[in-house]
């Protein structure tokens, strides 16, 4: 039957089938929230107690009880009881146990909805910061990986046709500004999330006098979701738009790791790894396979399917609460640890990569500098339709030949000779401040 909850009543129950449903996976993320959940109970109980609604010595003793159980939480011991149905119940009633009759009052001026959307919040706003240092650590390793081979030319495909060279430093320049507009799209979903929702109540606000720009203050929130209605409808919402950050990011590193399984293919040979970091096969000793890249690749393109998956969940509803909200949690929290994970194990790799040394010497690429020809041809004065025309009949014919070794000149920004690195770090650390 029915455990410890805060909407139950004397002489009511629930049986247990209709609880094991309705109560799901949520204890095994709401310990992800409890100290969210106790930082958002300590900021309430300041203010009620600020607008006359809880004493001072009760406040004491609550932010004490309070202080107590967050300390327990962050030393790893805090656990929900079996025979409780969430976080919040299970902070209360220990805090009730501890405390007497005062922890009873903690729960004034507010309701359970807007209680678990400001620790939805809480744990968003961190780890959106989180994933943003796993994403900045990675970016500058790519910008240092960039500048370091930025001589080392390597075949440029479309279409998975030898097409023009390129280089190292521009492929990992390439992905080092990726990021750059990953993080936009995250430093967005972060401000979505510094919002207060605390004092919406059930999505209808309170008769009683809260001060909710207290609350927006203990609380470190950059604003307020202003209207009750609309805080309660940002459930979901915020969600989705968080697991769009993660989708903009998780698409770069999959198809980073979709380059280095090329690459690292004997028919590209293009890139190696230590032994230790590849896998061998069960039957070929010749092996050594990308496993790594190719989870992440799974795991990447998985996670891009988050923010549909939450629009499915969300998409037909009405305003104000239901119950459905409860399944973000089961979509999202899984997501952001993979994604942390998948940029820590591209770290990784990377910081492991060994670049093979002059890869254009190969036959296969001779016609890679073509365009080189043509171009040459342009600097002498003859038009270019007419060099592309003279260029490509060689081709035809067999007789093409262009020797690269003297160098090649590209000079533009975001080129082979000048990637740009510089700028694109100038974005960075303009975008880093958007999370400030």
């Amino acid at each position: 039957m029915s455990g410890n909850k805060l909407w139950s009543k004397a002489g009511t129950s629930t049986s247990e089938l209709i609880e094991t449903f309705t109560v799901g996976r949520d204890k095994e993320f709401d310990v992800l929230l409890a100290e969210y959940d106790v930082l958002g109970s300590l900021a309430h109980t300041k203010m009620l107690a600020e607008v006359g609604l809880l004493s001072p010595e009760d406040l004491a003793k609550v932010q004490d009880g309070l202080n107590g159980i967050l300390a327990e939480i962050r030393s790893g011991s805090f656990v929900i009881d079996k025979d409780v149905e969430d976080v919040h119940s299970q902070v209360e009633l220990l805090l009730t146990n501890r405390i007497g009759e005062a922890g009873k009052k903690i729960h004034s001026g507010r309701s359970r909805n807007d209680q678990v959307a400001v620790d939805i919040k809480l744990y968003l706003r961190a780890q959106v910061l989180a994933v943003k240092e796993e994403v900045r650590q990675l970016f500058e390793l790519l910008i240092g990986l960039s500048n370091r081979y930025k001589d080392k030319l390597v075949p440029g495909y479309t279409h998975l046709q030898i097409a023009m060279p390129s280089s190292f430093g521009l492929w990992f320049g390439a992905y080092a500004e990726s990021l750059v507009d990953d993080l936009e799209v995250l430093a967005a979903a972060y401000h979505v999330a510094d919002k207060n929702p605390l004092g919406s109540g059930a999505g209808y606000g309170s008769s009683f006098p809260l001060d909710r720009e207290l609350t927006t203050q203990l609380l470190h929130f950059g604003a307020m979701n202003v209207n009750s209605v609309y805080a309660q409808m940002s459930r979901g919402k915020t969600e989705k738009i968080v697991a769009m950050g993660l989708a903009s990011v998780a698409a770069t590193l999959s198809k980073l790791a979709m380059d280095c399984c090329l690459y690292i293919n004997q028919n590209f040979g293009f890139i190696s790894f230590p032994p230790e970091l590849t896998t061998g096969s069960s039957i070929m000793p010749h092996k050594k396979n990308p496993d790594v890249f190719e989870l992440i690749r799974g795991k990447c393109n998985r996670i891009q399917s988050t923010p549909n998956e939450l629009t499915l969940l969300i998409n037909n509803l009405p305003s104000g609460y239901h119950r459905d909200m409860q399944l973000t949690k089961e979509i999202l929290f899984p997501a952001i640890e993979e994604v942390k994970a998948c940029s820590r194990m591209t770290s990784l790799m990377l910081s492991n990569i060994e670049i093979k040394d002059d890869i254009l010497e190969d036959e296969k690429y001779r016609y890679l500098f073509s365009v080189e020809a043509v171009n040459e041809l342009v600097n002498q004065g003859v038009p270019f339709r007419e060099a592309y025309r003279q260029v490509g009949n060689q081709i035809d014919q067999g007789k093409f030949h262009f020797d690269y070794s003297k160098g090649l000149h590209h000079t533009h920004t975001g080129s082979i000779g000048n990637p740009g690195n510089e700028k694109i770090v100038e974005e960075m650390t303009r975008v880093l401040a958007k999370f400030a």
